[in-house]
């Protein structure tokens, strides 16, 4: 990242230099870290677009190039070859496991998904009718009062231990809010299945018979798990740094990300994308919305196509398209409107030379809402799967910046425009 040039601000008859950063992918950045000594100023970037509040070795997007990478490896050869474990290896220490290397790593994991008994008292704590991502803050928040051998951010070992646990419990988690929210008794993980086919089991299945997980539905959550596990800084990426950067224990900052990850403007794009398939219905009403989607002063939108980040094609979505075709197959659509309407949705929209032309390709939150439905989850459960599968990125975001040598407490500033300093007015004179 050493560069020797650097880019001239001028202004009020003052001259700075601000260094430029070459990455190793991406745009130059411009550090300005010394802009408010030697300049007297601040630089305003609402939303944090065009900052790099850090720097890291982890995901690198290209969004006009459709491009995602996990410590250099492309998502869509992870995704098609590899499986969630693995990746999650990959994303806490940088490369990829030799076999006995992941033998020992899926052991670990394997052997950490159960909870502590008296856990089951905070999910029992909660109403009956509670979203299940409000259990999950909650339970999450409340681990720390458990694993208090892990929550020393300071001894390497500890963190090592706290990210095997949250990677390992959070599905049994996720899991056990469902359960609690329809009322069904909770159903303990086990060691002899792998980690999708263990959360589909604890999803679904009941003391009364035994439950047999189809090996495709198991391939598509972890494609699911896989292609959500990082996405660079976004929303809740950034709220876990900036809570670890205060020396919050791990469980307090997952908690603050899945907090995050809960706006319905950050993880609850496939739960829109399904409930806009509600709201359309039918297969023949689909030409219907297709015309008020192009028409400029109709407000309704399509959810599940394009992408804020990419700008050509979003490259989770071809890796989703396939299992989407394998769950749909397999389960059928004939008795289910909604997957049908999604099945011609996509037909008629790529279709379209409207869509196309402004690149409004269906997105992987289009695929992975009409996989989940297919499965049985209700719409509720779809973020929680999203911070189940995004845990391991927060997790390696939180790890490579507690070992960061220039890592401080995250401080913004602000364009003030309130009242400048004004005397106290005693209450009978206002």
């Amino acid at each position: 990242m050493a560069d020797t040039r650097t880019a001239k601000l001028t202004f009020d008859g003052k001259e700075i230099d601000l260094p430029i950063l070459s990455p190793s992918e991406g745009p130059d950045v411009l550090d300005i870290r010394k802009l408010y000594a030697q300049g007297d100023v601040f630089t305003y970037d609402p939303g944090f677009t065009s900052t790099a509040a850090c720097d890291s070795t982890i995901t690198f997007i290209d969004g006009e190039e459709g491009v995602l990478l996990h410590r250099g490896y492309p998502i869509d050869q992870l995704a098609g070859q590899s499986h969630y474990l693995e990746v999650c290896y990959l994303l806490l220490y940088g490369t990829l496991p030799n076999a006995a290397e992941l033998e020992e790593f899926e052991t670990t994991i394997t052997h950490h998904t159960m909870l502590h008994e008296q856990m089951g008292n905070f999910f029992r704590g909660f109403r009956r009718d509670a979203h299940p991502m409000a259990v999950m803050v909650g339970v999450v928040g409340a681990m720390s009062a458990f694993y208090h051998d892990s929550t020393d951010i300071s001894d390497p070992r500890q963190r090592e231990i706290a990210s095997h646990r949250l990677i390992a419990k959070m599905p049994t988690i996720a899991a056990w809010a469902y359960k609690y929210t329809i009322g069904q008794p909770f159903v303990y993980p086990r060691n002899d299945l792998d980690y999708a086919s263990n959360f589909l089991r604890m999803c679904f299945a009941v003391p009364a018979e035994e439950y047999h997980v189809d090996p495709i539905l198991a391939r598509a959550m972890d494609r699911i798990f896989t292609l959500h596990a990082d996405h660079e800084q976004n929303a809740s990426t950034s709220t876990v740094r900036l809570a670890s950067s205060s020396g919050a224990n791990p469980f307090a900052c997952i908690a603050a990300g899945i907090a995050c990850l809960w706006g319905p403007a950050h993880g609850g794009a496939n739960q829109a994308c399904l409930e806009m398939l509600k709201e359309i219905g039918t297969p023949d009403r689909i030409p219907e919305y297709i015309a008020r989607a192009k028409d400029k002063n109709d407000p309704f939108r399509l959810m599940g196509f394009g992408h804020r980040v990419y700008k050509n094609f979003d490259p989770r979505a071809t890796v989703m398209k396939q299992s989407a075709d394998e769950v749909l197959d397999l389960l059928g659509v004939e008795n289910n409107p909604i997957l049908a309407t999604a099945k011609e949705l996509e037909q008629a929209a790529l279709a379209d030379p409207y869509f196309s032309e402004k690149k409004l390709f269906p997105n992987v939150d289009f695929y992975s809402g009409i996989i989940l439905e297919a499965m049985g989850f209700p719409t509720s459960m779809f973020t929680p799967i999203f911070a189940l599968s995004r845990t391991v990125g927060w997790i390696s975001q939180w790890k490579e910046q507690l070992e960061d040598p220039q890592m401080k407490i995250g401080r913004p500033r602000q364009l003030y425009l309130g009242e400048t300093a004004r005397d106290y007015t005693e209450i009978e004179d206002r």
